[in-house]
């Protein structure tokens, strides 16, 4: 039977980042969107909580906690409660860390956990999605093949957009489609031949998160840089993650909305009584739920060790759908004031129309 109530210590930990996404985050996101970039001290505070090193075991120096994704989807929720590019940032060494405890080998724990168990925040990067309107995590054009020389190596080649903090992270994930037409993951160090970072990307939303398209042509790598034998499970990872971003930012449009309505007045009333406006909130509260629920199906069938590939999949299509209503729906509460900047929902609308396409931006 499954069993969603969380554990005194991830309620504790619910309760702090919500509190910390509310106080510190929020406040910030407004200008971050507009100059293109999260503070760095504010990426410092969230680093100082623990949140990526927590999972990493004592013996690599972190703090041994439990790697649950039902820990990682409440810490992934109340970090984009208050924003979704900070939240991308600051869990971004996740994209490097969950890889290498799934399936690193020992030697690649020893090499790349250390690294991010210090005192000041390194950044992860992971390269997923392409630049091309029919792409599929299951048919990547991306390719890694056996260097035909010796076997010994392998050959990445192909485009990859949408490649957070490239320029920044001293280590890239990079996702291709081997000989056997599996799923791979390559671990790819930066300044690595081969490896080419263009300029930082354009997008509708997430304009504080720096994004790149990366183009491998030749990029020749040892056997060792590849994790484990199939990587599908890391993506349903990421898609377990971000949507339970995408939970956080529905539930902030949610949040700002009744507030919203409570305090609007309109022919004497407030907005809140008025039936169509009522019954809108109704439905916004009802999808969050559920996009929640699913979501942490997902997760707690990733902590049985079960397939999950059919509970991750609902979960994605439903929450990606959901998060576009739901900040719509904010949008129409708010009225005229919902086009303005000053009002945080336009920013949750940009964000949340990206979940359809977003792929391996997350971990839990």
């Amino acid at each position: 039977m499954i069993d969603l109530r969380l554990a005194d210590e991830q309620v504790q930990i619910q309760e702090s980042l919500r509190s910390f996404a509310a106080e510190k985050v929020r406040p910030a996101a407004h200008e971050a969107d507009e100059t293109g970039r999260v503070p760095d001290a504010l990426v410092a505070q969230a680093w100082e909580l623990g949140l990526v090193q927590g999972s990493i075991p004592e013996t690599y120096g972190g703090y041994g906690q439990s790697a649950s994704a039902i820990t990682g989807t409440v810490i992934a929720e109340a970090m984009a409660e208050g924003d979704l590019a900070f939240a991308l940032h600051a869990l971004s060494p996740r994209l490097v860390i969950d890889p290498v405890l799934h399936l690193g080998s020992e030697e690649q724990k020893k090499e790349i956990l250390p690294l991010y168990c210090g005192d000041r925040f390194v950044a992860g990067s992971a390269a997923v999605s392409e630049p091309r309107w029919n792409f599929s995590t299951t048919e990547l054009e991306t390719t890694a093949k056996r260097d035909g020389r010796d076997g010994k190596a392998y050959v990445l080649a192909g485009k990859k957009c949408l490649v957070p903090l490239a320029e920044e992270a001293p280590y890239m994930v990079v996702y291709a489609r081997d000989e056997q037409a599996k799923v791979g993951a390559f671990l790819v160090k930066a300044g690595t031949p081969g490896v080419e970072i263009h300029e930082r990307e354009k997008n509708l939303g997430l304009r504080a998160l720096p994004t790149y398209e990366v183009t491998l042509a030749d990029c020749r790598l040892p056997a060792t840089a590849r994790l484990g034998d199939d990587a599908s499970v890391l993506l349903r990872r990421a898609r377990v993650a971000q949507s339970a971003m995408a939970v956080g930012v529905a539930k902030a449009a949610l949040a700002y909305a009744i507030d919203y309505a409570k305090d609007r007045d309109a022919f004497g009333v407030k907005i809140a009584q008025k039936q169509a406006i009522a019954f809108m909130l109704a439905d916004m509260a009802i999808e969050v739920d559920a996009m929640r629920l699913l979501n942490w199906e997902a997760a707690w069938n990733l902590d049985q060790g079960n397939d999950s590939v059919r509970e991750v999949a609902l979960a994605r299509q439903y929450v990606a759908d959901g998060v576009m209503t739901v900040t719509d729906n904010g949008l129409q509460v708010l009225g005229g004031h919902g086009f303005i900047r000053e009002h945080p929902v336009e920013l949750w609308a940009r964000n949340g129309r990206g979940f359809a396409t977003f792929e391996g931006m997350a971990s839990v």
